[in-house]
């Protein structure tokens, strides 16, 4: 007889897409985070969800942090490989790190922003090795409802700037990790995710 083991169930953070819409629901970027963020990060108004639910079910949006790590005026910029987790982004050009907080990150982060900042820096260290000291800013929220990816994802949009460009990567699907200029990443905004184009086409604005 095989026995067949499971894989454990990754459950994700949401909030319902009803309280995006209250609060104002938008497509690209809102620099006006601090509003929402007091909202999602309210007691209640935050739950974990299995991610097998969340992935198909407009009625949740994921919280995504998405980093920019940036020095000075370049940016970090890697293709998602074949090992990403998203498999609908694979083979793309990305300027953003992070992905999804997952229950097992600390159960009760989600209460406060605190503890959401404390969980965001460890997503960011289990996937990029950052041997230098660094400036962690929320600078905007991103939403883009035109993809099947982006209706059940609410990103909240970092900007680590660092004091040296020394980063390496950690996860396997992050591969061609560089730092680039504001030229050299237009020359490959048709390859990258929608997310990294939303973001590029603000890079002046995020950057400040």
């Amino acid at each position: 007889m095989t026995i067949t083991i499971k894989p454990p169930q990754e459950n994700v953070l949401v909030v319902r897409r009803s309280l995006f819409d209250e609060l104002g629901s938008f497509h690209g970027l809102n620099f006006g985070a601090e509003k929402y963020l007091k909202a999602f990060l309210s007691r209640g108004n935050n739950f974990f969800l299995p991610r097998t639910e969340a992935e198909i079910n407009p009625v949740y949006k994921q919280i995504i942090p998405y980093a920019i790590i940036a020095f000075e005026n370049n940016v970090a910029y890697y293709v998602r490989g074949k090992k990403a987790g998203e498999q609908r982004l694979i083979a793309k050009g990305s300027i953003g790190i992070g992905g999804h907080m997952n229950e097992t990150d600390e159960s009760l982060f989600a209460m406060d922003e605190q503890a959401y900042r404390a969980g965001v820096e460890r997503e960011i260290k289990e996937e990029i090795k950052i041997d230098t000291s660094f400036e962690d800013r929320i600078v905007a929220l991103l939403n883009d409802d035109t993809t099947e990816v982006g209706r059940v994802h609410l990103g909240i949009v970092h900007v680590f700037k660092l004091a040296e460009p020394k980063v390496a990567k950690r996860e396997a699907m992050i591969t061609g990790l560089t730092f680039l200029a504001k030229n050299e990443l237009f020359a490959r905004r048709e390859t990258m995710e929608t997310w990294s184009q939303i973001c590029l086409d603000s890079l002046d604005r995020l950057l400040l």
